[in-house]
């Protein structure tokens, strides 16, 4: 009896492709602190939330996110 593997079907994206690179700010407090949006913003401007500004933009950075609470 032979067994065949199963190949990757093509285009199909890993885990991680599929997650945005960064979120907004209310939306990382929310999914990651439970905090609200006013909450998000305070935590951000602490240093608690890392961000990044993008113009007048400011987002989260997921992977430094995580990265940060996997310490």
């Amino acid at each position: 009896m032979t067994k065949t593997l199963a190949k990757p079907q093509q285009g199909a994206a890993k885990a991680d492709e599929s997650l945005p690179l960064t979120i907004s700010v209310p939306e990382a407090g929310k999914r990651y602190f439970g905090l609200s949006r006013n909450g998000s913003y305070n935590a951000a401007a602490a240093g608690t939330i890392p961000t990044l500004r993008v113009g007048k933009l400011l987002r989260v950075p997921v992977r430094k996110l995580e990265k940060m609470l996997d310490e």
